[in-house]
Order: C-alpha cells, then structure tokens, then sequence
C-alpha cells in the first residue's frame, strides 16, 4: 500500500532526521519526497511504501503522530488511494 505524509510546522534542527528514523523504525520505505522552508515554517510531503510495514495502518498513523508531538510538526498521513479520491475532479 502507498500513502501520502505531510508534515507541517516551525523551522527547527532534526525534523528530516526524526520523521526518516521513525518511518526505518516501522519498515516503511520513502518513494519521493519533496520539502521546503517557506518563512520559517518547515513543509515536507512524502510519497511512502508501507507494503513491508509490520504495523496496521492505524499504528503507523500513531507512531507518527506522536513524532510529529516530539518534533514540535504536525505530522499526517493518507492512504493513496484516498488521497487520490478527494483531490480529483
């Protein structure tokens, strides 16, 4: 399964280091991955592989979340396909 991430928050030091040591922890593989710092805010948006994720959906989602608590950034994740669904005409 592929799913999109996002992370969202105020510039600070390990937010790339933190979010890419928490996906390895979960065996969840980066496709793609694209950020920027746009006047001081951090944004990111990745496009992930989870098919060798030992964890349910529902426990990744967490995992990250609760990252995103210790990093001081929103971090959110969305299955592909739903992802797709609402961002289509």
């Amino acid at each position: 399964m592929k799913a999109i991430l996002t992370v969202i928050g105020k510039d600070n030091v390990g937010i790339i280091a933190g979010v890419s040591r928490q996906l390895a922890d979960l065996q969840v593989n980066i496709l793609d991955v694209s950020q920027t710092i746009m006047n001081g805010y951090f944004t990111m948006m990745m496009i992930l592989d989870l098919s060798a994720a030992k964890e349910t959906f529902g426990d990744v989602k967490k995992a990250l979340a609760d990252k995103g608590d210790e990093l001081n950034v929103q971090i959110k994740i969305q299955r592909e396909e739903i992802f797709t669904s609402m961002h289509s005409l």
